[in-house]
């Protein structure tokens, strides 16, 4: 059974204002109108116009035989319903359509969850109240602003968001520059909590291998123990096709460099199993010879030391939906597919070489998914 419902009002990564990052959520047994959950906000109203243009009955609900008056009619409709965003970063392409939209939208006060300096990057948009009105606050009893600002931590710990979503936010790097020095994006894992079960979105991120500050390991050791049994779908972005020089990445990945974090995750996944199958062993033999117990420490010591062969990875990620997100609109027209599938076939290919048994999904602007 599914436990999250998506639509997907963006899955491009620019430069094409009609479609950037923006997804919307519920949790697969409640109604769209009682809460949604916006992840980036990119794409807004205009987006939320041209689909239910394309698809009128894209949030219409199984139980409900005729519409009636609670039921979401229009994009104003679906965009009032937002209860809280969850926002990875604070680039032009990830909050577009949140300060666009902030002054026209219905619905209760609605919090923007974020870490502090992307909260403080996007209040420099509104704080002025020159490049856009003030439309948001820090302030908890600021009733008149429509949207308030509400930190996340950058800790090992999981805050309600409602609506039984619980989130962990972890940093990602997403590049460099001279100015600034290293920009900070974030992954979320975002967890039903009455199940248990979560699924990973990243937001804009560079290979670990050419970052100066390489901190997508850290996310793929806290998702490892997890997969496939609570945690089975990861949404990545892969921005370039393949053969993308590492000096014009800026901060993003291409199919090479997207498989070779993926090999990361599955090494940590064979890892997480090993650790798992020797602890089961030195409980049992701790249980019945305290001797045995000691033999199985050792040799769980053992097995962490030893390299993970190429042969262990085969179909450690067998189960897994990896949805390919932020793909750069191909201006220049130099394929005749979609680039979002041109993409996702380039990651696939190079993911099978490597037999990681993963499921490889292009995201499509649009797109009704269950997770």
């Amino acid at each position: 059974m599914p436990t999250f419902t998506m639509v997907v009002l963006g899955s491009g990564g620019g430069p094409h204002e009609s479609n950037m990052s923006g997804y919307l959520i519920k949790p697969s047994e409640r109604s769209w109108t009682e809460g949604i959950i916006g992840v980036e906000a990119g794409s807004g109203l205009g987006a939320l116009d041209l689909i239910l243009e394309r698809n009128p009955s894209i949030f219409d609900e199984e139980s409900s035989e005729e519409p009636d008056s609670t039921d979401i009619q229009s994009a104003y409709d679906v965009y009032s319903s937002i209860r809280c965003f969850l926002v990875t970063h604070a680039h032009l392409d990830h909050v577009n359509g949140l300060i666009l939209s902030a002054g026209s939208i219905g619905g209760p006060r609605k919090r923007i969850y974020a870490a502090h300096q992307t909260l403080k990057d996007i209040d420099s948009i509104f704080g002025g109240g020159r490049i856009w009105p003030n439309l948001a606050s820090w302030k908890e009893q600021d009733d008149a602003y429509k949207l308030l600002y509400q930190a996340l931590p950058y800790e090992p710990i999981y805050t309600s968001v409602g609506l039984d979503v619980s989130v962990r936010m972890m940093p990602l790097s997403h590049g460099f520059d001279e100015e600034s020095g290293i920009y900070d994006s974030a992954a979320f894992f975002i967890k039903h909590d009455p199940s248990g079960r979560e699924f990973l979105f990243f937001g804009d991120v560079e290979p670990d291998s050419i970052s100066t500050r390489p901190q997508t390991i850290h996310v793929w050791r806290a998702a490892a123990a997890k997969i496939p049994h609570t945690l089975d779908a990861i949404f990545i972005e892969c921005s370039w096709p393949s053969g993308r020089s590492d000096a014009t990445l800026y901060g993003h990945l291409n199919p090479e460099h997207l498989v070779a974090e993926l090999v990361i995750l599955a090494k940590e996944v064979t890892q997480a199993r090993q650790r798992g199958s020797s602890d089961a062993a030195a409980t049992n033999g701790h249980s019945s010879n305290g001797r045995n117990g000691h033999g199985s420490k050792r040799v769980r010591k053992k097995q962490r030391l030893n390299s993970i062969s190429e042969e262990s990875l085969r179909g450690a990620l067998a189960g897994v939906r990896v949805f390919i997100t932020h793909c750069k609109a191909d201006l220049e027209k130099a394929h005749t597919r979609p680039i979002n599938h041109v993409i996702a076939e380039q990651v696939r290919v190079l993911a099978d070489e490597r037999g990681l048994g993963a499921d490889i999904v292009a995201v499509d602007q649009g797109l009704l998914l269950d997770i």
